[in-house]
């Protein structure tokens, strides 16, 4: 590819190695957690939320779990403003839940922002400016002490403004472009600000580290932030925060390994939204830590809603195969998938310790509102066997036995092939029905009768080009009774096979299913179904079905 040597690697090391991170398994809790999507999730948007929307994406973060939202950017624009006076003023804000907004480090902009969040119980006052070698060098044009002297100013005016509200609000402080800064220097700054602010127990303060863009491998983030994190003044008593953007696609991975390398808070937006590739998608990285068995402390139980209000609002698309949220993610085509998932459930239900191991599937769908019928085994002309009898057995309660399934299968994949398209539920089912089940030509049962004496002897009435005839059959069973019957009266040789029968309901409107596989004399086997009240006329309508589909008669 071309001009590739137009690019350089703009991220720097930090002066000493920093690689405990290393040898950490997994992450063993929660991080707190901040959702950042009523600002930078919303600026990112085509068509920003109205101040309707923004209430109710807000609550809806509120019934999620959040305790931490940043609710905007108030000096921003008059939306901004309003939003933030709206929340307080209907006390809209529960206890436990504190509202963080963001400000650049600039005296006016500052004392706008103050005036926005007068009279809320719980808030954090986000201060930013960018530290970038980049910025410093092509945007601002100032020196590595000036744009400490911005951090500082910022700060002061920060401790300044508390005082004259009264009200002792926590304070964050961003490096932006942190992934851009040299570590040494976005670490002097980082602790000037610390000095100013003196934090205590009580009162932390939050250094939010952000990769405002993703420059690096996941693990030089890690590395980053564990210098940092180890040198960072009053460590203690400061919260360290990341902001993974996605530009190399990597932001879960920067979270994750940034958590490990002494991360405690997160700031990213659900489905990962935000300015270019967006921000750290909160729903894949909690469920990441979820199916690890650690309690993400936030409820994703109904994604379907979620991911509702979030494509109403946001006028955004969930992608189909994005991480537990898209469409398809637990949607299994392929045949042996689908078999192997099919043996993971039969499994589970018969041996399974109540944990989830199920093959192909992360977790259970059911888990986050998700349904096993569409979601998890859809068919089209790569399905097997297994899926579809997993299909039909699940939503409709037919139990098939191996060989009709695969029967089936072939029948089914046929009809997607030819369609080229995926069939829905009820479409296979429709396709069972018609092609296996109560085939009433070219002969139909109208009545059976049996007695029983030396074996048993039938009496059944049969329908065959508009003529009703009565024929006679004797057998060890029933079904053998009626089998000698047919062979007898038509000239036709077959051998019964394979005959299962189970309860199609439960309750008194139950219904009875029986499959029979019919073998001719030349090998070849033929299957049919019968559903009736009574099980004794769904096995005699099973067999009829199977006989008139041999063709021989």
């Amino acid at each position: 590819m071309k001009n590739y040597q137009n690019y350089k690697r703009g991220y720097f090391m930090p002066p000493v190695k920093s690689t405990e991170w290393v040898n950490k398994e997994y992450i063993d809790k929660a991080p707190a957690w901040c959702s950042v999507d009523l600002r930078d999730g919303n600026q990112a948007l085509i068509v920003p939320m109205s101040l309707d929307e923004k209430l109710e994406f807000f609550q809806e973060l509120v019934r999620i779990g959040f305790k931490e939202i940043e609710i905007g950017f108030p000096a921003a624009s008059e939306t901004e403003y309003e939003f933030c006076r709206t929340l307080i003023e209907k006390n809209l804000i529960p206890d436990d839940v504190t509202i963080q907004v963001l400000t650049q480090a600039r005296p006016h902009i500052i004392e706008k922002t103050f005036k926005a969040i007068e009279g809320s119980k719980n808030a954090i006052v986000h201060l930013y400016n960018s530290t970038s070698f980049a910025q410093r060098q092509q945007v601002f044009r100032k020196s590595k002490e000036e744009i400490l002297k911005i951090a500082v100013d910022g700060a002061e005016l920060l401790n300044k403004m508390a005082d004259e509200y009264g009200v002792p609000y926590q304070f964050e402080y961003s490096p932006e472009s942190f992934t851009g800064t040299e570590v040494e220097y976005a670490l002097e700054v980082c602790n000037a600000v610390i000095d100013i602010w003196k934090p205590t127990p009580d009162r932390k303060v939050i250094i939010n580290l952000p990769a405002t863009v993703e420059m690096s491998l996941p693990h030089v983030y890690a590395s980053q932030i564990e210098y940092m994190s180890k040198n960072l003044h009053d460590r203690e008593n400061v919260v360290l925060s990341l902001h993974p953007h996605n530009d190399r696609g990597c932001g879960v991975a920067d979270a994750e390994l940034g958590i490990l390398a002494g991360a405690d808070r997160i700031e990213g937006t659900l489905f990962g939204n935000g300015e270019r590739t967006g921000n750290v998608d909160i729903i894949t990285l909690s469920m990441n830590m979820y199916t690890h068995g650690v309690d993400p402390e936030l409820d994703f139980s109904d994604i379907p809603r979620l991911t509702e209000m979030y494509e109403r609002i946001t006028g955004m698309k969930v992608y189909d195969r994005s991480p537990y949220t898209g469409k398809l993610v637990f949607a299994a085509f392929s045949g042996s998938h689908q078999d192997a998932i099919a043996k993971g459930m039969k499994f589970r239900k018969e041996q399974g310790d109540g944990m989830w191991t199920c093959p192909y599937l992360p977790l259970n769908p059911e888990d986050i509102g998700r349904k096993y019928d569409g979601d998890v085994i859809r068919i089209n002309s790569q399905s097997g066997k297994g899926g579809i009898g997993f299909l039909l057995q699940t939503k409709y309660g037919f139990d098939l036995p191996a060989k009709f399934r695969e029967d089936l299968g072939y029948t089914v994949k046929d009809v997607s092939d030819k369609a080229h398209k995926e069939l829905s539920p009820k479409e296979v089912l429709d396709i069972f029905q018609r092609t296996y089940v109560n085939i009433d030509g070219p002969i139909k049962m109208l009545e059976n009768h049996f007695t029983q004496g030396d074996g048993i002897s039938t009496e059944i009435t049969i329908l065959k080009n508009g003529e009703k005839k009565v024929y006679h059959g004797k057998g060890n069973g029933r079904l053998d009774a009626v089998s000698n019957a047919i062979k007898k009266h038509f000239g036709i040789q077959f051998k019964v096979i394979c005959y299962e029968e189970h309860s199609l309901q439960t309750g008194s409107n139950s219904q009875a299913v029986a499959y029979v596989g019919v073998e001719d004399t030349e090998g070849k086997v033929t299957w049919g179904a019968g559903i009736k009240d009574d099980i004794i006329d769904a096995s005699v309508y099973a067999l009829v079905s199977a006989v008139n589909r041999t063709g021989r008669i």
